[in-house]
């Protein structure tokens, strides 16, 4: 412990030069009377620390005393703070972790390179969360992590759509952040399968280990995956005739699945015929609505009775207003 406390130190004075006692204290969280037995131990291993006294004067290291990282070039350098997502860090158990990393790159950073990296972090937010969505309660997913990291096949309660809780033990392959939500895929009756980590409601490691297949491939199971979720959450397709300004209503109004179904059409004459996919044709029926009189159902024929039958009952409801 004490160790990487005298490493961070180091870095610290390394990168940022002239540190207060107070200011070193206030990044490692200690006193500043550690601090100050911890300034003398590196001084009796050999390290060139010396203090300035005064109101100006703080704890530096000897002009010269750095060690460099060879190789980087000035856009490696910046492209590094990049990875360091704070949130998604901090969720796996790895906010400290990252931030000493990033400090032992900077600190062996030329100083023209480390300016540039440092903008990187001034200039620069990834914020990898949904909109309007309150953070997920995951209390499993550092442990989740460790399985992936440190093979071990895990046991499970997990809460399927339905509230239904099944029992799995499960082999994990690989974590997915996907627009803020975490998914766990683990190899289960043989398959590679996906758990919402939210939905893990308990957690048992075991002794086992899980021989992660060698030619499996996180990044294109996800890929692959991902297009037949969309395909299964999106099965029924709607035939609709829409005028330019309703093809340009609908690429921003209806689901993004319609959008991407939209994106490559062009408007042919007064109207245009299109093919929408939708989740089902009660979301069908009120996402249309929103399109107003740039839009007119053709297929289904149930659809567009539904359709008429809300529009009709829509101007009773204005006609009887105003009459009365």
């Amino acid at each position: 412990m004490r160790a990487g406390r005298l490493l961070s130190l180091l870095l610290l004075l390394q990168s940022r030069g002239r540190m207060t006692a107070q200011e070193l204290a206030d990044e490692l969280e200690v006193s500043v009377r550690t601090v100050y037995r911890d300034v003398e131990a590196l001084s009796a291993a050999g390290v060139p620390v010396y203090a300035d006294r005064g109101p100006a004067g703080g704890y530096q290291l000897l002009d010269g005393y750095r060690t460099r990282l060879t190789g980087l070039t000035g856009a490696e350098a910046e492209s590094l703070f990049f990875a360091g997502m704070p949130g998604p860090a901090a969720e796996l158990g790895l906010g400290t972790v990252v931030a000493a990393a990033q400090l032992k790159v900077l600190a062996a950073l030329p100083p023209e390179l480390r300016s540039r990296a440092g903008r990187i972090r001034e200039r620069f937010h990834l914020d990898a969360g949904g909109w309007f969505r309150q953070a997920e309660d995951m209390p499993f997913l550092a442990g989740i992590a460790d399985a992936v990291w440190n093979p071990k096949r895990l046991r499970i309660s997990y809460r399927r759509w339905g509230d239904e809780v099944v029992e799995r033990t499960v082999g994990p392959l690989g974590l997915v952040l996907k627009a803020g939500l975490w998914y766990l895929v683990a190899e289960s009756d043989g398959q590679p399968r996906t758990y919402r980590v939210a939905r893990v409601e308990a957690l048992q490691p075991t002794d086992e280990d899980f021989a992660r297949p060698a030619d499996f491939d996180l990044a294109t199971f996800w890929a692959d995956w991902s297009r037949k979720f969309e395909e299964r959450m999106y099965p029924e397709r709607v035939t609709v005739r829409v005028t330019a300004l309703g093809l340009r209503t609908a690429r921003v109004l209806l689901s993004l699945a319609a959008s991407r179904a939209l994106e490559d059409v062009e408007p042919r004459g007064e109207w245009t015929t299109v093919e929408i996919p939708t989740e089902s044709l009660d979301h069908a029926l009120v996402d249309l609505l929103r399109l107003g009189p740039e839009a007119e159902v053709v297929a289904p024929p149930e659809l567009r009775e539904r359709v008429k039958a809300r529009l009709e009952a829509t101007a009773r409801l204005y006609r009887e207003s105003d009459s009365s």
